[in-house]
Formats: structure tokens, C-alpha cells, sequence
């Protein structure tokens, strides 16, 4: 297994409702650091994140170079807080890479988040 840090300053617009889902956004996260691109996508939410009770799903594909390796990764995400609890599962969608990133697989780890927006986010690849 190998590791590489990155992180992503993302910007999110609200889309038109579809059935399944309380909201809908478009989504587009600029990467820098050992992940150097852009990624867009969509993510859908349910639930009530004012008492503490929420989840998401979310499909981007990203397009730019992962530990100088270049091409298109797809990742999805799948969050949910329980009482005021978060829980999140993020992967590289397994068979979604092109170019030096076919075969691809693995998962992503978010840690800090600044006040500025810009997430640190861990790969670990499997």
C-alpha cells in the first residue's frame, strides 16, 4: 500500500430537486498537493443536519495526476451523522480509472478542515 496527502477547496451550487433526495448540488473541488486537478460531481442529502440526524451520497470524477501518475479517477462518497455523529466512507470507484491511474483502487481519508474552506485529505491505495 502506498500513501500520498493532498487537499481540496471545493465549491458547491444547489441543483433541481429529484425524487429520493431532500437536496441536490453540483459540486467541483480544485486539488493540490500530491493530487493536483479538478473533480466534479453531484451530491444528494437527506435527513436533518440541524438536530444532528443526516447523510449524503456523492460521484465526482476527478481528472488531473495522483502521485505524478496522470488520468481520470471516479470517487464516491457516502456520509451519515447519527446523534451529532459523523461517519464517512470515501473511495476510488474501483475499475473507474484512464490513463497512468487504470487499476487504481483505494480509499480517501479527510482530517483537518480550515477555516478557509481547504480540506487535507490522506489517499491510501491499495
Amino acid at each position: 500500500m502506498t500513501s500520498h496527502t493532498a487537499s481540496f477547496t471545493v465549491q458547491m451550487a444547489p441543483g433541481a430537486p429529484i425524487d429520493g433526495a431532500a437536496d441536490r448540488f453540483s459540486l467541483t473541488k480544485t486539488w493540490t498537493g500530491e493530487a493536483e486537478g479538478i473533480s466534479r460531481g453531484t451530491m444528494l442529502t437527506a435527513g436533518d443536519p440541524e438536530t444532528g440526524s443526516a447523510g449524503y451520497i456523492a460521484s465526482e470524477l476527478f481528472e488531473g495526476s495522483l502521485g505524478g501518475r496522470t488520468g481520470t479517477l471516479a470517487f464516491q462518497q457516502l456520509g451519515t451523522m447519527t446523534g451529532g455523529a459523523p461517519a464517512l466512507q470515501y473511495v476510488i470507484v474501483p475499475g473507474s480509472g484512464t490513463g497512468d491511474l487504470a487499476g487504481t483502487t483505494g480509499t480517501l481519508e479527510i482530517g483537518e478542515i480550515h477555516d478557509d474552506g481547504r480540506h487535507e485529505v490522506r489517499f491510501t491505495l491499495g
